[in-house]
């Protein structure tokens, strides 16, 4: 690759003050990661990064992530610097850089294309959506397992280089902090993911000031011992030092790579560097002249890119990349001629498409008294469709035998078996999350799954996944006081009502077999939506679809379940609550007393639904309502109405059989029967 050149240093002060004078021009932000960063990140991208920025969604790019988010100048200065195109919301490369300089100078302000933190899909250059420390980590060996995965699934004798795309990941010592970092470089090291570089700026500084405050740990030994190879570069400044790093990192074949790189925050800034004024605010005029000074760069210039800048960065991450995507374009034509079907899938794992008549896939349940549990009937349902979608891949986080959503007959993913589409996640419920959404922004389908109870360990993956619109796929079982013996600790009461309310996020909670298989139907279609699916540990009765309205329904959020004109009261139930319901009804009607049974499994797909359709489910007229729900009641006065009555939880669960659990709550037939009659006025 050469020496460094005079032209090489004058890039990197280029990246370090176009982030110092966007920063002070938003008056707002991060410079000092930046200034600290921005020779390893140029090392990078000009020496190493094959993405062709004429084509940036070409699916054999190298990703680069950003984790520490607060950075997010020193990614938007190399996104500029390279000329990376925009990409439309319809895939289509446009003839319009993706940030020109007019976009550098609107740094944090609305609308704009350089947010306070990176966004996919909002920023074209942008591989995944970081700001909360350690996802970025996370979502890079999400990536790299895809990368893994795809190489072994579609690789054949002769094309091996359609799929050797590597993954590079800066990160700072708040994501070395988090747990969520952990979990990931954990089962990274265990898969041994030599395509994942992750560059440590070891530059000592947070928030609060140097990081022995609270943070002393030799990180190098912790990730020796989570199996990974360690370099260590100890001058920010040492390009041929990083050169060799990166190169060795390449090199390394059986093992993910963490350079440990020595930097110094707000490097060049005279009374800030090394200190946590530079980490979170802007330098001010005088700093900024000072520094500018002292890189010999003209102190009253602003968004300053020298002659020759553009060039370089042409001639050196455009020419490789447009080299490697038409390499790339050729090779492919060739797999197309003699693997037509794999190369089909391909094509549909870019767009998010599925295979033609997939759905024929889905299976029918008899009306059955006894039925199963939801978890059981989900899990027969996920092996049906992913016999006819390969690309269908995920895990649970060490609970498959419970969950039921091991895929048979198609392997597990390890280090040896790249092909295997079950992934063993380990105890490691946030890692699980945010691995998920790496693998859903490499077009993967992704899904994960545990006790509804412990969503609330990867919640921050499951609202990331919505910000993104990724359509990853949840499937939490034991999802209320059903659990029964385990107790309030694992007895789900807020959770599914806390996720109703994260915007973008499909929660459906199906109230039997086939429910279940209509909400995989919405869940497998879904583009742009993650999707919750909350399963029961307990058996629920099939219902005979001959005399109530079809499980069809479902994908309108919510519908009747049998034909009740003018009723007296609405019974409004979800998931295993709807039996109780049916049941309640019947009753109700054995007396005279007339009254709708409204099956509810999702509120978000009901509320797109027209005004018209929602009137005819709960006409605003029938104020007579009985909600009921093995949950949390906050929420639930949005259907129940001021005057209606909500059968729910008021308090965390108990340890007992479920058959005690039932009565102890109020969640009987006898019960919703008397709530519905005082609404009835009977």
């Amino acid at each position: 690759m050469g020496e460094f050149t005079p032209l090489d240093v004058t890039c990197v002060n280029t990246i370090r003050t176009l982030a110092m004078d966007a920063v002070q021009k938003a008056n707002s932000g991060h410079p000092g990661a930046p200034m600290g960063l921005a020779p390893v990140a140029y090392t990078v991208w000009n020496r190493f990064l094959t993405y062709d920025p004429a084509n940036p969604h070409w699916p054999n790019r190298d990703r680069f992530v950003l984790s520490n988010g607060h950075a997010s100048m020193l990614l938007y200065s190399l996104i500029h610097l390279a000329g990376i195109k925009t990409v439309d919301e319809h895939g289509k490369v446009l003839d319009t850089p993706s940030l020109p300089m007019d976009q550098l100078k609107l740094f944090r302000q609305l609308n704009s294309k350089t947010p306070g933190h990176p966004e996919f899909e909002h920023t074209t250059g942008v591989e995944t959506t970081t700001g909360p420390l350690g996802q970025g980590i996370a979502n890079a060996v999400g990536i790299a397992i895809a990368q893994k995965w795809m190489a072994g699934y579609y690789g054949r004798p002769g094309f091996e280089a359609l799929f050797e795309h590597r993954v590079y990941t800066i990160c700072g010592d708040g994501c070395m902090m988090e747990g969520v970092a952990s979990e990931a470089a954990s089962l990274a090291g265990h898969l041994k993911l030599n395509n994942l570089t992750l560059i440590y700026d070891d530059n000592t500084i947070t928030i609060d000031g140097h990081t022995d405050l609270a943070f002393t740990e030799d990180v190098a030994a912790r990730y020796t011992a989570y199996g990974w190879n360690i370099l260590r570069v100890n001058d920010g400044n040492d390009l041929d030092g990083m050169q060799k790093a990166i190169a060795a990192a390449k090199a390394c074949t059986d093992k993910p790579t963490l350079i440990v790189q020595k930097t110094v925050i707000g490097y060049g800034a005279p009374h800030k560097q090394n200190t946590h004024g530079a980490h979170g605010e802007p330098l001010g005029p005088d700093e900024i002249k000072l520094t500018k000074k002292g890189y010999g760069w003209p102190e009253d210039s602003q968004f300053l890119v020298p002659d020759g800048v553009y060039d370089h960065f042409k001639n050196g991450i455009g020419k490789r990349g447009a080299d490697a995507f038409a390499a790339w374009k050729k090779l492919f034509a060739e797999y197309k001629t003699k693997f037509p079907e794999q190369a089909a899938q391909l094509e549909a794992i870019e767009t998010r498409d599925l295979p033609v008549g997939w759905e024929k896939s889905l299976p029918v349940y008899p009306a059955d008294p006894k039925g199963l549990a939801t978890r059981e009937s989900s899990g027969q349902v996920l092996n049906a469709i992913a016999k006819v979608i390969p690309w269908i891949v995920g895990g649970a986080a060490d609970l498959n035998p419970s969950t039921k959503t091991f895929m048979k007959g198609e392997g597990t993913f390890t280090a040896t078996t790249p092909a295997g589409r079950n992934i063993h996640f380990g105890v490691r419920e946030h890692g699980m999350g945010a691995i998920m959404n790496g693998m859903a922004v490499s077009g993967l389908r992704s899904y994960g799954s545990g006790f509804l109870i412990f969503s609330d360990y990867g919640r921050p993956s499951i609202r990331l996944a919505a910000i993104m619109n990724l359509p990853v796929l949840y499937v939490f079982t034991h999802d209320s006081i059903g659990v029964g013996e385990d107790g309030p600790t694992h007895q789900p009461i807020e959770q599914v009502m806390s996720m109703r309310a994260i915007p973008g996020l499909l929660v459906i909670r199906p109230c039997d077999a086939n429910e279940v298989a209509e909400a995989y139907k919405v869940a497998v279609q879904s583009k742009h939506n993650p999707v919750v699916l909350a399963m029961t540990r307990q058996a629920l009765p099939t219902l005979d679809r001959t005399k109530y309205a079809p499980a069809s329904g479902l994908a309108k959020g919510g519908y009747a379940l049998n034909d009740v004109a003018k009723p007296d009261v609405i019974l409004i139930g979800t998931g295993s609550e709807v039996p109780l319901c049916v049941e309640a009804g019947e009753k109700l009607a054995a007396e005279g007393i007339k009254a709708r049974v409204v099956s509810l499994p999702s509120w978000e797909l009901f509320e797109k639904q027209s005004q018209e359709y929602r009137d005819s489910v709960l006409p605003p007229s029938i104020t007579a309502r009985v909600c009921v729900e093995m949950g949390c009641a906050f929420g639930w006065e949005r259907y129940a109405g001021l005057t209606g009555s909500i059968v729910g939880m008021r308090s965390f669960g108990a340890s007992a059989p479920l058959k005690d659990l039932l009565p102890h709550f109020g969640f009987t037939v006898a019960a919703v029967v008397a709530a519905a009659k005082k609404q009835a006025g009977k």
